[in-house]
């Protein structure tokens, strides 16, 4: 028998099937007999066997409100089981490649570059890296929680029948399983009644580092030591390389709705959640740690250890003792677990933090290695371990996050008492006070007394009084981080410090309990980051914060409103450069950095393959610490399944190694001045018409009428308004429903536009006198993993773009505005496909035989949502049912797109 017993196609069409039944049985035989009439309209247009979609429209426009919803939760719930297919595909690939030895990017490749090296540069590489995944609550998750609980059952049934040796009956049992589970979806509603909440959004995040992470990282680890046994002679042994952190219940930019009161119950839940998966995880390892005492020497680090904590525990030790008499192992984790209890307790002698429980893993493992049990402490200490030294007593430290305006406006409300006028400063005056009410030992003004101020700055000095005590409470690793959205001036940075310093949780020169990240994220930022960042280096208080935080600076940089401001290829080159840019910085006043890369999960948000990503950024910045985030859909593709989930974080550790060790032997990226001059010919003129697209008069008419805005807007995806002030404005839309948008059309404009402009400018020579090569472009494209990533993402967006279906969209807005806007946006795709297929020298602009199988399995089934969706924007009147219709199509686009923003 093989690895397994089915294949996609078999799943494809046996779900299918099935759906088919439960749509007839749930609704009537007319309804499944319309659901087919159009699904097979929609195939045979695409295989050419019908010239037109007229006849698909026209049935659709035919049906009745309640026939029309049907069609659209069909094809809905039909993508839903066929992205499950699909995702047991993946898991197939990566099993079966891992049995033949062919898996790339595994591990195995990583481990056989490091010994090509040395054991010492190898220990240095481990040493430098560590990735830290953070989850976000930024919306963009459009299926329901109680949805996804449904789809992850089916998932299990479909492993089951696929992995194991079943009998018929067996067989038949899951598939009925299946069957009810494909009901009880159906009967479910698609479409949520409410905004989820922040609670809401931390507890999903939450579910996926309890269900799946916790358990996948200890497998990641046991991987990685086995391949480094293999291939370096002596022992090595394999540190902290990952940490989990979360935006989900802290991050407050733009929304008034996560509190203080959100932010201390997410502390809670999450340390509650934690201790009780290691209290499991102990009550299993005393099942395995029988040993007789009185055969075994433990040695005298164990021993003590045990005293210690019959002395502290004497009540527990005596139950101990008298339950397990003669078993010293089970007499310690018995009293582990009561100490694990006792944290955040009002009963003394729990657990400081994590690392006292590290600790008295460290000895067992030890006093069982001692004895002969390396196998012992290998399978079942370590893996604990390592869970503890990633997971720590926090699940996922939280990062703050909140709008510079806001500390600006508090701080400005808080010294008028003091006669201080702080609007009405300049930047150096600004910087000159912060500073010296840093470094002076009187704080300047209480937190506490908020009398009279508004409700926004009340918010801010309320959150700051109470981080002290959540890191008295909870550790300062729970919560050490504070992000700054849209950071423009040194004195942004310094007014965090400055809070923070007020509440107690800076004390420089000894200690500082956070580190202050400034989010660059628009040109004004991003151009001058020297001037920023060279002046907080040099900045006295700063300094000493610096040094306090071990002279790491943690610096975030906005991939979405970075695109959303300067378009594709512009963005791209603008990141990259300024990348580069703020290595330098760092270099020269002797700082490590640590990226932060603020990535959505469309390429024009800085998705697309992590690994691929890691592998492109400038050797300079690779210090070995990277941090990025994961939001939306993209956590429940990644990280829902935990063979998925193990392959992905294998990935990212297997290409962060590898450009670590790059970037140690090559410090700094050799690229050619021409491709550097050709790169800043092309961003420019790229953007240029990136911008005039969007400032032309009516645009914004124009994505209005030609997109379904309107209608994501008020979809309950997110607790976070989709407007930063309510304004119909490109610059104010956030960028999340400004990319789902344009997805739902069909016409993925923010993952491609403008790049044929700024080709075509290099190719004729703009701003020089002579053309460009497109050898050259080649070139790159080989040569330059920056270039060749950068293209091949606009590809996948290019991929999933119809011109065809946009065209449908474009006929809703004026006559006018479509007459000047789609031929243009037309022409574009256009030069870029042919293009990026020239530059890359081949047939297909995808070069993922699995990504072009998906889309021609797909693209007949999202035509009918897409058009159906078209036929109910138009409406200039909808009746309740219609409207809930809409809304759903949205949900199916998305799950056939399988992206939103």
């Amino acid at each position: 028998m093989g690895l397994h017993n089915r294949e996609l196609r078999q799943d494809v069409r046996e779900l299918g099937a099935l759906l088919g039944d439960v749509l007839e049985e749930q609704t009537s035989r007319r309804s499944f007999e319309t659901v087919e009439s159009c699904r097979r309209a929609a195939i045979e247009y695409r295989s050419g066997d019908l010239e037109s979609r007229e006849p698909l429209i026209s049935e659709l426009h035919g049906l009745s409100p309640q026939q029309q919803r049907i069609v659209a939760r069909g094809f809905t719930t039909y993508f839903e089981l066929i992205n499950l297919a699909e995702e047991r595909e993946r898991v197939r690939t990566i099993r079966s490649a891992s049995d033949e030895g062919v898996l790339e990017h595994s591990l195995e490749t990583a481990a056989e570059e490091l010994a090509e090296a040395d054991t010492e540069t190898a220990t240095r590489v481990l040493d430098d890296v560590l990735i830290e995944p953070t989850f976000t609550a930024h919306p963009t998750e459009a299926r329901r929680k109680t949805v996804k609980s449904k789809l992850r059952e089916i998932s299990t049934h479909l492993e089951t029948v696929d992995e194991r040796s079943l009998t018929a009956k067996e067989d038949a049992q899951h598939w009925r399983d299946i069957d009810a589970e494909v009901t009880s979806l159906w009967q479910t509603p698609q479409v949520r009644n409410r905004q989820p909440e922040p609670t809401d959004e931390a507890r999903n995040v939450q579910w996926y580092l309890e269900n799946t992470l916790f358990d996948v990282v200890g497998e990641v680890y046991d991987e990685l030591a086995d391949a480094l046994d293999d291939e370096l002679e002596g022992t090595i042994d394999v540190p902290k390389l990952f940490e989990f952190r979360s935006w989900a219940g802290s991050d407050r930019d733009g929304n008034p709705y996560v509190t203080p009161d959100v932010t201390a119950d997410t502390l809670e839940r999450q340390r509650s959640v934690i201790l009780e998966k290691y209290r499991e995880q102990l009550k299993r390892l005393s099942g395995v740690l029988s040993q007789d005492g009185s055969r075994i020497d433990v040695g005298e680090a164990f021993e003590a250890s045990l005293e210690a904590d019959r002395e502290r525990l004497p009540g527990s030790a005596q139950t101990a003792e008298t339950r397990y008499p003669g078993e010293p192992y089970r007499q310690k984790l018995k009293l582990m677990r009561e100490r694990l209890e006792r944290v955040g307790d009002v009963r003394p002698d729990g657990y400081a933090d994590a690392g006292e429980l590290q600790t008295d893993l460290e000895i067992i493992a030890q006093s069982l290695r001692d004895n002969n049990g390396e196998t012992v402490a290998e399978a079942h200490v370590d893996p604990i371990r390592r869970q503890v030294a990633t997971f720590g007593f926090s699940l996922a430290s939280l990062d703050l996050r909140e709008h510079q305006q806001k500390h600006t406006d508090a701080i400005a409300a808080a010294l008028e008492s003091e006669g201080i006028d702080y609007h009405r400063l300049s930047e150096d005056e600004r910087v000159e006070l912060l500073t010296d009410a840093v470094l002076q030992d009187d704080p300047i003004v209480d937190l506490s007394d908020t009398e009279g101020l508004s409700d926004e700055s009340t918010r801010v000095l309320r959150l700051f009084d109470e981080l002290g005590d959540w890191q008295t409470e909870y550790g300062v690793h729970a919560i050490d981080t504070y992000c700054i959205s849209m950071t423009d001036e040194p004195s942004h940075v310094l007014e965090v410090l400055f809070l923070a310093d007020q509440a107690g949780v800076v004390s420089l020169p000894e200690h500082c309990g956070i580190d202050i990240v400034p989010l660059l994220e628009t040109e004004y930022a991003l151009s001058g980051a020297r001037r920023i960042m060279g002046s907080l280096f040099e900045n006295e208080a700063y300094a000493q914060a610096l040094e306090a935080r071990g002279q790491t600076q943690e610096i975030m940089l906005g991939y979405s409103d970075s695109n959303k401001e300067n378009g594709f290829l512009a963005a791209n080159w603008s990141l990259y450069k300024n990348q580069r840019r703020l290595g330098e910085i760092c270099d020269d006043y002797d700082v490590t950095m640590r990226l932060f890369h603020g990535r959505g999960g469309s390429i024009s948000r800085g998705g697309g393959p992590m690994n691929e990503a890691l592998l492109a950024l400038p050797n300079s910045t690779v210090t070995g610490q990277v941090k990025f985030t994961e939001q939306g859909e993209a956590i429940a593709e990644k990280y829902g399944n935990p063979r998925i989930a193990e392959r992905n974080i294998e990935q990212m550790l297997n290409a962060q190694l590898r450009a670590r060790l790059y970037a140690m032997d090559q410090p700094e990226s050799d690229i050619p001045e021409e491709w550097l001059e050709a790169m800043e010919t092309m961003a420019d003129a790229a953007r240029r018409e990136y911008r005039n697209l969007l400032e032309s008069e009516g645009f914004v008419r124009y994505f209005e009428q030609a997109t379904p805005i309107t209608v994501i807007e008020n979809l309950d995806l997110g607790s976070r308004p989709a407007s930063r002030s309510g304004e119909r404005t490109v610059e104010d839309l956030r960028a999340i429903p400004w990319v789902f948008s344009w997805t739902q059309s069909r016409c993925i404009i923010p993952g491609w536009y403008a790049l044929a402009t700024g080709i075509d400018a290099y190719l004729n020579g703009e701003g020089t006198n002579d053309n460009g090569s497109l050898e050259t472009l080649q070139e790159m494209y080989e040569e330059w993993p920056f270039f060749r990533t950068t293209l091949d993402n606009a590809a996948l967006s290019l991929s999933r773009t119809e011109l065809e279906i946009a065209h449908l969209y474009a006929d809703l807005a004026d006559d006018d505005l479509e007459g000047r806007f789609f031929p243009r946006i037309s022409d574009e795709y256009e030069r870029a496909t042919a293009l990026i297929t020239d530059i890359g020298q081949r047939e297909s602009l995808h070069t993922r035989d699995w990504l072009g199988e998906s889309l021609a399995r797909r693209n007949p089934y999202v035509d009918p949502l897409n058009l159906l969706q078209v036929h109910l924007l138009d409406r200039n009147h909808r009746t309740d049912i219609e409207e809930r219709t809409l809304r759903l199509t949205v949900k199916g686009i998305a799950a056939g797109m399988k992206n939103t923003g």
